[in-house]
Parts: structure tokens; C-alpha cells; sequence
């Protein structure tokens, strides 16, 4: 049987690969929607480090999930890769990262179509390494 921190991990990435095929969706058929979601991270306090929270859960869980998934290895590198830069961004005044967002965000969702289909894209990602059978890295 599993431990309870391998299913708790685990739990989590299928809820990022969710969250990932749900905002690709809503990119794609809902573009206004999506890019009114995506332009409220970094607008308080409060969400900054909620986003920075959940993006150190999700690194962690995919760091502790990685030795029982395919690509093991470049699961847990984008895991380390995302808590490394939730660190950053959590040591740097969140109103700084703030205007990176007001000067960013409307940038990056003038191409909806791609973040649709790239985020579909990580959340089948996520979704087929949990599945497939572990792939010797």
C-alpha cells in the first residue's frame, strides 16, 4: 500500500493536470474569461502568496511523485524549477511582482490560442506520466 504522502502527491498533480486542461480549455472557448482569471494573480498581497503557496505544493508534489511516474527526471527538474522560482518571487516585494504582472500578463494572453493548447498539452502530460509505466531515465 501506498504511504499517505505518495497518494497526497499524487492527488495533487492529477489536481494540477485539472486545473491545466481546464484553463486550456477555458482559453480556448472562453479567451475574455480566461484572461480576466489570469490578470488577477499578483493584483494583492493575498494572491500573491496564494499563488506562491499552491505553486510550492504543486513543485513539491511533483518532486515527491516523480520516482512512480514516466520522465521521472524532467518531472522532478519542473518541479524543482517551479519552487525554485515561487522562492524567488516570495523574497522580492510582491508589489514588484505586481507591475511584472500588470507589463506581462497582457502580453502573454494576446496569444490565448497557444496558452490554451499548451496548457491542454501539460495537463495530458502530467496526466500520461502518472499512467504510462515508469520509463527508465
Amino acid at each position: 500500500m501506498d504511504s499517505v504522502s505518495t497518494v497526497v502527491g499524487i492527488a495533487v498533480v492529477v489536481t494540477a493536470a485539472l486545473y491545466l486542461l481546464t484553463l486550456g480549455s477555458g482559453a480556448l472557448i472562453r479567451p475574455e474569461t480566461a484572461k480576466r482569471f489570469l490578470g488577477g494573480f499578483a493584483t494583492s498581497q493575498r494572491t500573491h502568496f496564494t499563488e506562491l503557496a499552491l505553486r510550492i505544493l504543486t513543485g513539491t508534489a511533483l518532486v515527491s511523485s516523480a520516482p512512480h511516474m514516466a520522465f521521472g527526471q524532467g518531472i522532478a527538474l519542473f518541479g524543482w524549477m517551479l519552487i525554485a522560482t515561487s522562492v524567488v518571487l516570495g523574497v522580492i516585494p510582491w508589489r514588484l511582482h505586481q507591475r511584472f504582472a500588470a507589463w506581462a500578463v497582457p502580453q502573454a494572453t494576446e496569444h490565448m490560442a497557444l496558452i490554451g493548447i499548451a496548457s491542454i498539452i501539460g495537463g495530458i502530460i502530467l496526466l500520461a506520466a502518472l499512467l504510462l509505466p515508469r520509463i527508465a531515465d
